[in-house]
């Protein structure tokens, strides 16, 4: 099982029920009185986190991603760490939260990538303003994702994990 999560989710992808949760310092409740606000209702918006939209991770011309692309994440405390550990390194792209690196699509079949590493289907990544600070020196934009993974394995101290497919015998 993958771990698919964005690490510190926008407020677009929150429940809706959320949402519906936060009143405004303005709001009234129903008799008007502050006291029967919800405690959510007494946060100011500056108290609130940021609205951060996404963006889709866009490869350097000449470039071509022909298995499509999703990314892996991590804390930008590990970056320089694997960046300098790859054997084979692809489009790395850092912003000042966090680091990713662009894989082949479906990079998380049978894998748990280990937390604090986030998978992002598709390449789209919160919009925190990411920059290219690796250049692939071939044509291919891709990390090769098993030695990228067994390295985020050992970086966060978690054993590698993945399903082994069903072994049949047939004559």
């Amino acid at each position: 099982m993958a771990t698919r999560m964005m690490p510190l989710l926008p407020a677009p992808f929150r429940s809706a029920a959320d949402r519906r949760s936060f009143r405004s310092p303005t709001d009234r409740g129903s008799s008007g009185s502050p006291a029967h606000r919800a405690p959510e209702s007494r946060r100011s918006p500056a108290d609130l986190p940021r609205e951060v939209g996404t963006t889709l991770l866009t490869v350097p011309a000449g470039l071509s991603t022909g298995l499509g692309r999703d990314a892996v994440g991590v804390p930008a405390r590990f970056g320089f760490k694997i960046l300098s550990r790859l054997p084979a390194k692809g489009c790395v792209y850092a912003d000042s939260d966090w680091w990713w690196w662009l894989v082949p699509s479906g990079s998380d079949l049978e894998l748990a990538w280990p937390l604090p590493a986030c998978y992002a289907p598709g390449a789209e990544i919160p919009d925190r303003g990411p920059r290219l600070v690796h250049h692939p020196d071939g044509t291919s934009p891709y990390t090769p994702p098993i030695p990228l993974y067994l390295l985020v394995c050992q970086l966060t101290g978690t054993a590698p994990s993945w399903t082994a497919p069903a072994v049949r015998s047939a004559l």
